[in-house]
């Protein structure tokens, strides 16, 4: 599973001009399942997304979790960050997970952050829809984050 975190002043996610989830300051979360990834994996990803200490503390140092600071959880599918761009000018998605894979793992961590983190915090995208992200980026402050299953 790959995970890029951003923190954000703002995020939200619109599928044919309607919002589908909107945060304020928290993480925007763009995912991804790969081949050969299962809920273990999913499990892992978020507990390391909820607990990476990417807010700042009274010094203004990232020593604080989205936990922490209780912000927003905005989940948005991205199957393109599987993409295998090492060769020629056409990304391949050969690494990604199946649709119906990627459907149910996404649909997997949404529940478990909800339940975890609180479902009026947790905001999600829609899997398979042509959606548009609008964020503030709050730093900016990116990071990539990934768990293999083992191979």
């Amino acid at each position: 599973m790959i995970a890029l975190l951003q923190r954000v002043a703002q995020a939200s996610v619109s599928v044919d001009g309607e919002v589908v989830g909107a945060i304020d300051a928290g993480l925007l979360v763009l995912l991804c399942a790969e081949r050969g990834d299962t809920e273990k994996e999913a499990d892992a990803l978020l507990a390391k997304t909820l607990a990476y200490r990417v807010f700042g503390d009274e010094s203004g140092r990232m020593n604080r979790s989205v936990e922490d600071v209780a912000g927003g959880l905005l989940l948005v599918p991205q199957f393109t960050l599987a993409a295998d761009t090492r060769s020629g000018t056409r990304p391949s998605f050969t690494p990604a997970a199946a649709p119906a894979d990627g459907r149910r793992l996404f649909d997997h961590v949404v529940r478990r952050a909800q339940g975890r983190h609180g479902a009026q915090r947790v905001q999600a995208g829609c899997f398979g829809a042509h959606m548009q992200v609008t964020l503030v980026n709050d730093g900016p402050v990116t990071f990539w984050l990934q768990v293999a299953p083992p191979r």
